[in-house]
């Protein structure tokens, strides 16, 4: 065992020698810059010193790549004592810092490596982009032009300063650089576009049409640049030239969307609105003009609309009038729509809607919308329709479940209902809204209750409760259902207090608590709440009311009690229903015997 150990050493003393010999760069980062030289040795540092400075900087770098970050940071700072003028380290220390929040530490750190390794690229790169984060651009600019000198093949750091220069709004020198990028780099579309950009910025209207001018000598088969110089012209008063420039480019490409429009602002800029608005639907009915295009003519449109006339039917119009041709997507008909909606126009935008999912059948918001309005509608027909198609194209999306077997339910079609909800539950993931999925899992609670399906009820609440714990809905329902059964009562009391407690003033939860401590034998406790849910609209439900004449009468009060059966008897006569479930006739059939035993009751 002892020989392994001193095999394994050996090995190590041997790569560290071969490692220190041949190394130009370090391979233990993650990132591919910037790229370490290896130490080179100091005169002052003894080859002992070295030795240990190497060990130590590649354990600090293995340590980085394990996660030991706090061993990495130590062994960085003693490789520092050993040579401080270690630019390697120094650079990963400037990255700790920097981690730790310690700018002054990092920038320190970092500038001693750029002096100490002046020719290092990626130092100053480091250093440059530094000061730029920071908001300190005329310190980034100096060393983004230091760098432009010491690598002149380099053009990195000129188009860093072109941004630099722009921020400053120092166009002369923005122009200087770009100048120096051609020389480098040689002539492109961007840099004149950009050089014109800047002579526009800068008022020198000559040398910005000279220089657009030439980019549409250089590209004469680009109408963009030909386009361009047209729309130089117009902006700049000379109309004629512009319009001829317009005309060019139509006679050698008929149906150009960017000139048609060009030439619908000529046509604008004219005071000729019926030229202008033929030339608008020409552009907007080319089918050769991309979509994208047309969205943001559309909305340009739109802010001029809003600007001035506020003429909603025209724009409704124009839309109806692009949506007549072929799609490439839903894009257009779903601006449409929400312009229209934005306008309360909802009638129109129904089809408008309908034409987005004949486009696109797995569009979410569209088909949301529609449901939306037969919700409000209150038309359930039309909410099965919608919600089972929706499911088809978008089965992850749980609001159709929901809404579906909602519809169900109310139509009492119980076995479709709790089917659909089955189906929702089974689409719920880690990443749903806990609040739906505590929903679904409540109300098939109760469908299972109204099939005498008690067991089953009873653990489809306890899930409904384990993704929401403060469900009240399900903690009210369950308490109640497990009074009535007169079973686990303690459980169902502690529910039902926190229903109370959420809602102090909600005569159901009210009633639900007081009928939980009416079954525990609290009959005075139970008095003091049914009060309380009589007063809060309680008095309007002939359960609540038959509580409590129950309650009543086992506080003694047999007058009142009596009272009360009279009064929810009435109640259930006069058709009321207690949510949506009208009594049965067994459940008034027993009250119809409690208010004929009465005189019994009264002695």
């Amino acid at each position: 065992m002892k020989k392994n150990r001193l095999i394994g050493k050996t090995i190590l003393a041997i790569c560290l020698v071969v490692s220190m010999a041949s190394c130009g760069t370090l391979k233990s980062h993650k990132e591919t810059l910037p790229v370490h030289k290896n130490v080179v040795a100091s005169e002052n540092l003894s080859a002992d010193a070295q030795r240990r400075y190497d060990y130590f900087y590649l354990e600090a770098l293995r340590l980085k790549e394990k996660g030991e970050y706090d061993a990495a940071f130590d062994l960085l700072n003693h490789c520092v004592g050993i040579n401080p003028n270690g630019a390697a380290s120094l650079y990963e220390l400037f990255r700790f810092y920097m981690y730790m929040k310690q700018p002054e530490n990092a920038e320190k750190a970092l500038k001693k490596a750029v002096k100490i390794s002046p020719d290092n690229y990626w130092y100053k790169q480091t250093l440059a982009s530094y000061y730029q984060d920071k908001g300190l651009l005329p310190e980034a600019i100096y060393v983004f032009e230091d760098m432009s000198t010491q690598f002149p093949t380099r053009l990195e750091p000129l188009i860093s300063l072109v941004d630099l220069y722009n921020r400053t709004k120092d166009y002369d020198q923005v122009i200087a650089t770009l100048n120096r990028l051609e020389g480098l780099d040689g002539k492109s579309e961007q840099i004149s576009m950009e050089k014109f950009r800047m002579y526009l910025s800068k008022g020198d209207d000559v040398k910005a049409f000279t220089e657009i001018e030439n980019l549409a000598k250089e590209y004469p088969y680009d109408m963009r640049y030909m386009t361009i110089l047209g729309d130089v012209y117009l902006n700049n008063g000379k109309s004629e030239k512009a319009y001829d420039t317009y005309m060019k480019v139509l006679q050698k490409e008929p149906g150009y969307a960017p000139a048609m429009l060009s030439l619908a602002s000529y046509y604008e800029k004219q005071g000729n609105d019926s030229l202008y608005q033929n030339q608008i639907d020409s552009v907007l009915l080319n089918e050769s003009l991309d979509s994208n295009s047309k969205l943001d003519i559309m909305r340009g449109l739109i802010v001029k609309s809003e600007q001035t006339d506020k003429d909603s039917i025209k724009i409704a119009s124009l839309f109806n009038s692009i949506l007549m041709k072929k799609q490439e997507n839903a894009d257009i008909a779903m601006l449409a729509a929400q312009y229209m909606l934005s306008k309360n126009m909802n009638k129109e935008s129904v089809p408008i809607l309908n034409k987005v999912l004949e486009i696109d059948p797995e569009n979410t918001p569209a088909r949301l919308q529609l449901l939306n309005f037969a919700l409000k509608e209150e038309n359930a027909e039309k909410i099965i329709d919608i919600c089972k198609r929706a499911i088809e194209y978008t089965p992850e999306v749980l609001e159709y479940y929901y809404y579906l077997g909602l519809s169900y339910h109310q139509k009492e079609m119980t076995d479709e209902a709790l089917s659909v909800f089955k189906k929702g539950v089974g689409q719920v993931t880690s990443t749903s809204d806990k609040n739906i999925a505590s929903d679904f899992y409540a109300i098939m609670g109760d469908l299972y209750h109204v099939k005498g399906m008690n067991k089953e009820a009873y653990a489809a609440y306890d899930s409904s409760l384990v993704y929401k714990a403060d469900n009240i809905g399900a903690l009210n329902n369950y308490a109640y259902y497990l009074s009535v059964e007169k079973t686990n009562l303690d459980k169902a009391e502690e529910m039902s207090y926190r229903t109370v407690k959420a809602e102090p003033t909600n005569g159901t939860y009210l009633d639900t608590y007081a009928w939980i401590l009416f079954e525990k034998g609290k009959y005075s406790e139970a008095k003091i709440y049914i009060d309380q849910a009589l007063i809060n609209d309680g008095d309007k439900s002939s359960v609540v009311v038959e509580h409590a004449g129950d309650i009543y009468a086992k506080n003694g009060d047999i007058e009142k009690a009596v009272q009360y059966w009279d009064k929810a008897y009435k109640l259930a006569q006069e058709g009321d229903s207690d949510n949506g479930n009208k009594r049965e006739v067994k459940e008034l059939n027993l009250l119809k015997k409690k208010i004929a035993q009465k005189k019994y009751l009264l002695q």
